[in-house]
């Protein structure tokens, strides 16, 4: 799965780069936070709602098994 359900890949995310580093983790922190916030919510669909989704059990295997910062 390329993109968690909660991404919106026409929203341009803003650089951090070359922000200073309290900046930085602080993003990275958010980033976190809504990768597993969007995994929880990818736990508690049916079966019914992945289909609808497009989503295999497969991918939503592979996804939930990945840790949060990645």
């Amino acid at each position: 799965m390329e993109r968690t359900l909660s991404s919106n890949p026409y929203v341009e995310q803003p650089s951090t780069q070359f922000a200073p580093l309290p900046v930085r983790l602080f993003a990275n922190l958010l980033q976190w936070q809504r990768r597993a916030s969007t995994r929880r919510e990818l736990a508690r669909l049916d079966a019914r709602l992945l289909a609808d989704a497009g989503i295999s059990e497969a991918q939503r295997y592979e996804e939930l098994s990945k840790p949060f910062w990645r």
